[in-house]
């Protein structure tokens, strides 16, 4: 990376790049039935509510706290506007993470090269352009864990005491917004305790910001429902469960493989660079302790991913960042490849991302014997057309009784309470008494609410009705029958959009049999 003029040449095209990737991704990608439940939480604390204490949620409250300053934004663009907002805390991420990589390289002049590195990695990522830009915790608790990373002090700060109480701060900001970024605050601070004994300066501040963060970012809600609070964090995640311990190494198996797969790049640079520097430099000199803490959080975050009941790879989204920036300043250390590395690293994150499979999972629609049936318009599109229909079954309406939330959030429109986690509101193993103080929903509960019919429209994807919490397995065949029958004693169907939503099932459109202007039953919209 020669010369200014290229440099920032190279620096435009990175740019690009990452907003084309997210761009696309954004749009086309598939929706999750995850960002319903977010947005439809973000809107409720807008309106006054406290997670937990008035519905349930099942992860940190911050999340939905400063979500919720998004609402009106929200409310006028619908999802695509959350998903907008998020994509541009996940450009923020990738750039904290270039930092990062900055900080990690002690050469000045490899410097550059490794901010600029790490940035393709962080933001030309076809896995990570749709995961920090569809609405999830990951991009805002990937930004505050980069962040709190990048400010970690170093033993000869002038003002380290300030820094450490800034960097612990914002980690425990993480930790609010996503459990499992609590191991950072405990690993950061065994850093601080482990290090010079006289910089007691550090520690103290450190203990100060993750001591004012929790006190700020969890107490209140605890202070207000310590048992939804409990349920919500712990007991929800614990109870969920895999069906066996057969099924539980698979699926920890297929964890392996497919982050493997989805962020091969960063292993491979980070195997060869270390390799290469050992071979022609010797093993690399002893560092700061922020590469102690980048590691340990890599790996420690790591593997309370692998422990979970249900170890999705997507859980590595906020953590990535940090390898990115790790794997571009060991590179960066390599002087021989300091000409090509940026450049290079740009063309291949760039063809990653055009040959990434996801691109053909967002196009096609299905598999038809030999035939692929492709995708007419973006499944955020279909919403869209779903919610319209919506809107002229009942004109100005403002309830809907669905568990898909957000075709509730696109619609501008509230679901009973208790259905405030869509698919996973059903808890059958709960008493009345547990379901009320945790705001879900019981059997008898559920069925009194369908029976009664409070909303003029009711909406079911292949996700309504079938999911047992917190285990997120299938409700049994005689529990759905009774659930199905409850509802069409009351409600009757008017409509059908194919391919909806997360899965491509098909959304089945209800009225409430008192409800004038009944349209043409069995219409079949968006063919």
């Amino acid at each position: 990376m020669a010369s200014d003029q290229k440099r920032l040449g190279w620096w435009v095209a990175a740019v690009l790049a990452a907003v084309g990737v997210m761009a696309f991704h954004l749009v086309w990608g598939d929706l999750n039935q995850d960002e319903g439940w977010y947005l439809y939480a973000a809107q409720r604390t807008w309106e006054g509510a406290w997670p937990y204490r008035d519905y349930a949620f099942t992860q940190g409250p911050l999340w939905p706290l400063l979500y919720s300053w998004l609402t009106p934004l929200v409310r006028w663009g619908g999802v695509l506007a959350g998903r907008v907002a998020t994509a541009c805390l996940g450009l923020m991420t990738a750039g904290l993470a270039a930092r990062l990589a900055g900080r990690l390289t002690p050469d000045p002049q490899a410097r550059p090269t490794a901010v600029f590195a790490a940035f393709c990695l962080a933001a030309i990522h076809p896995v990570q352009a749709y995961y920090m830009s569809v609405v999830k915790t990951y991009a805002l608790s990937g930004l505050f864990l980069t962040a709190g990373l990048l400010l970690f002090p170093r033993v000869d700060d002038d003002r380290r005491a300030l820094r450490a109480f800034a960097s612990l701060w914002l980690l425990t900001a993480a930790a609010a917004v996503r459990g499992s970024a609590a191991v950072a605050v405990g690993i950061a601070l065994a850093v601080l305790i482990a290090g010079d004994r006289n910089d007691r300066e550090s520690l103290l501040g450190g203990l100060l910001g993750s001591a004012v963060g929790m006190v700020v970012f969890l107490l209140p809600f605890y202070l207000g429902s310590p048992e939804g609070f409990r349920f919500g964090l712990v007991e929800y995640h614990a109870g969920r469960t895999a069906g066996g311990w057969l099924s539980s190494l698979l699926l920890k198996a297929g964890f392996v493989s497919l982050v493997a797969q989805a962020f091969y790049a960063v292993g491979v640079l980070s195997g060869l660079a270390w390799w290469v520097r050992r071979a022609t430099m010797g093993a690399p000199a002893k560092g700061e302790r922020r590469w102690t803490l980048v590691g340990l959080t890599l790996a420690g975050m790591t593997l309370i991913h692998l422990a979970a009941p249900f170890p999705y790879d997507d859980y590595q989204v906020p953590v990535y960042p940090l390898a990115a920036a790790g794997a571009a300043a060991l590179a960066a250390s390599l002087p021989s490849w300091r000409p090509f590395l940026g450049p290079a690293l740009l063309g291949a994150m760039g063809l990653a991302a055009l040959a990434s499979p996801l691109n053909q999972k967002w196009m096609v629609r299905e598999r038809d014997r030999i035939w692929w049936r492709m995708k007419d318009r973006p499944p955020l599109f279909r919403l869209r057309e779903a919610a319209a229909e919506i809107e002229r079954l009942d004109p100005g309406g403002t309830t809907l009784l669905t568990q898909d939330l957000y075709l509730a959030v696109e619609s501008r429109r509230r679901v009973p309470a208790g259905l405030e986690l869509g698919p996973f509101s059903i808890f059958p193993g709960l008493s009345e008494d547990e379901a009320a103080a945790r705001r879900v929903m019981t059997l008898d509960r559920l069925e009194a609410l369908l029976r009664e019919g409070p909303c003029p429209l009711a909406a079911f994807s292949g996700y309504g009705l079938a999911i047992r919490a917190p285990e997120i397995v299938e409700l049994r065949p005689e529990e759905r029958e009774r659930l199905w029958t409850a509802l069409q004693s009351r409600y009757r169907p008017v409509g059908e959009i194919p391919f909806f939503g997360q899965a491509g099932t098909t959304l089945t459109l209800w009225r409430r049999e008192e409800a004038e202007e009944r349209p043409q039953a069995g219409r079949r919209l968006g063919d």
